[in-house]
């Protein structure tokens, strides 16, 4: 009788655990989302994630970026916005036009929009 009043909470528990897990990174990221954070490592981490520049005004870290309304600039957080500061820079952020292809730029969007996972 014990083993079998444990089942429903074990099975629930399961089930929960599956869902959190669902919830979270779990997913693998898509082809678009794995270039996007390929391009990530080579062109933005060194400055928004590392710092290796060593500069004295640290880049904003770009995890979840898109959960907020606003960017770490007050302006919209939209791909619109965040493509523009790529392509035409603003304040230290420099220009990255030319460097990205549209089709790049769309996945470093889609990478973002993961939270960096």
């Amino acid at each position: 009788m014990i083993r079998q009043s444990f089942l429903p909470i074990l099975s629930l528990s399961a089930g929960i655990a599956v869902t959190f897990t669902a919830c979270h990174s779990s997913q693998p990221l898509t082809p678009q989302q794995a270039e996007g954070k390929h391009l990530y490592e080579v062109r933005c981490a060194h400055c928004h994630r590392d710092n290796d520049l060593a500069l004295k005004k640290v880049p904003p870290d770009l995890h979840g970026v898109f959960k907020g309304a606003t960017l770490p600039s007050g302006s919209p957080a939209t791909d619109a916005e965040v493509r523009h500061v790529v392509l035409a820079g603003k304040g230290m952020m420099p220009s990255f036009n030319g460097r990205f292809n549209e089709e790049q730029m769309s996945a470093l969007l889609a990478y973002l929009h993961t939270g960096l996972r």
